[in-house]
């Protein structure tokens, strides 16, 4: 926890990344905006760094379609980033978990804003930062957390896993926690990831340019974090009562998962379907509390400064980042 007496009072008006319609990263620039206020029951955070999700390549881009939500025609919310780690400087009405020079990390996806040097947060959506991880490591931890957490609740030791995307954020958290669960794991990526997966714990690997992986296993778990294949390509993947749950992907393959995914399951005695996330600090604290143990690695892969998120949201987007990438926003206090 910082000395509240030296936190500084915000200031009127700070930098952030904004982006004012759908499209490539050349649409982000860096503008003076006003320093929001925080309602009854948030927080002001002066961030110190901020992690690249798929959310954000997603809304950026507004595809697929459901990342409008919102905003058919453009963007409601100008400002991305939503998996955040910095220090409490104000606080709302009736707040009562932290206090001005808290350390805190969380992930505030509804409302974004984190490439910027201040964001308002709800403190419900909010952590208190363990001590021995960096901001980095804690601005890294949330959203892929909780989708590596919520994953695991669908795992059983000593069965079969396969990880489409195994090289992302999500995908190193989960090969991790799936390894340590004595479970047998195979992941998915480009050529390039090959290497790292298998660092995070991955028994077997697969460039998916140069092999089909719904023609291996079978599998008795199948978890895709880029899902674009059909209903029956996971099926072919599975095990006589395996299940395979899609994250992401496109909203065609969303909505076929859960609706023919469905009715195939049914006939097959397997499960196909969409992993609904829980979101929150009770889904990512566990984990965090793990890495800040040394049980399981934050894989950061590169940092860059707030004025070149841009080149951070290309480095996440064109897939050549092993696992996290991060904006700087300012030096750990």
């Amino acid at each position: 926890m910082s000395d509240p007496e030296h936190v500084e009072a915000p200031p009127a008006t700070m930098r952030a990344v904004v982006y004012d319609a759908y499209g490539p990263p050349s649409n982000l620039r860096v503008e003076q905006v006003p320093v929001p206020r925080p309602a009854a029951g948030e927080v002001l955070v002066q961030l110190v760094a901020t992690s690249v999700n798929l959310s954000d390549w997603e809304t950026l881009h507004g595809d697929p379609f459901y990342a409008r939500i919102g905003g058919l025609t453009r963007p409601v919310r100008r400002i991305l980033g939503s998996d955040i780690a910095g220090m409490v400087v104000a606080i709302g009405q009736g707040v009562s978990r932290f206090a001005v020079g808290d350390e805190v990390y969380g992930d505030i996806l509804e409302r974004k804003g984190g490439f910027a040097e201040y964001a308002v947060a709800p403190e419900s959506a909010l952590a208190r930062k363990p001590a021995q991880l960096s901001f980095a490591q804690a601005a890294a931890i949330p959203q892929p957390g909780e989708i590596a957490v919520e994953a695991m609740t669908k795992a059983r030791p000593g069965s079969r896993l396969l990880v489409n995307g195994a090289g992302g954020g999500s995908g190193a958290f989960l090969l991790q926690l799936a390894k340590a669960a004595g479970m047998h794991v195979t992941g998915v990526d480009n050529a390039g990831k090959l290497d790292f997966m298998r660092l995070m714990g991955a028994d077997e690997t697969i460039d998916y340019r140069e092999q089909d992986f719904t023609r291996t296993g079978p599998y008795d778990l199948v978890i895709d974090l880029v899902a674009y294949r059909s209903v029956f390509a996971y099926r072919r993947a599975l095990a006589p009562g395996g299940r395979c749950f899609v994250v992401g992907g496109t909203t065609r393959v969303l909505i076929r998962m859960l609706t023919v995914g469905a009715l195939v399951g049914l006939v097959s005695g397997t499960r196909l379907g969409a992993l609904a996330v829980p979101t929150g600090p009770a889904r990512f604290e566990p984990l965090a509390a793990r890495c800040a143990a040394g049980e399981i690695q934050v894989p950061i892969d590169a940092e860059y400064n707030l004025a070149h998120t841009r080149e951070a949201l290309e480095h996440h987007g064109n897939g050549r980042a092993l696992g996290k990438v991060v904006v700087r926003i300012r030096d750990d206090p």
